[in-house]
């Protein structure tokens, strides 16, 4: 059986439940989750920090992401969204609440 090359996620939703996971995540490890490279990683959480969906804290020499999950979506899918309701569909709340970034 041959799976299709495509996922009903953007790169930008994706990186976002890569943060909600673990908001000190390094862009190296959410290029390697999503299989892309480390600029489009890059890329992605500049244009989500500049659209105010993330807010980026120096943490030592790391970056820790904050998603502001009370802002609505760009795109209106029936009624408005906002960025926390979706991600409480895609992300395990017991996973996000204790920060570790995989299951289990």
């Amino acid at each position: 059986m041959l799976v299709a090359e495509w996922s009903f996620l953007t790169n930008h939703a994706r990186v976002l439940v890569c943060i909600a996971h673990d908001p000190g995540v390094r862009l190296r490890d959410i290029a390697a989750a999503l299989s892309i490279t480390e600029r489009t990683a890059y890329g992605i959480v500049t244009d989500l920090t500049e659209a105010g969906y993330v807010v980026k804290n120096k943490d030592g020499r790391r970056n820790r992401y904050q998603i502001q999950a009370h802002l609505p979506m760009r795109e209106a899918v029936g009624r408005e969204r906002t960025i926390g309701e979706v991600l409480e569909l895609l992300v395990d709340t017991n996973t996000r609440r204790h920060g570790r970034g995989g299951r289990g």
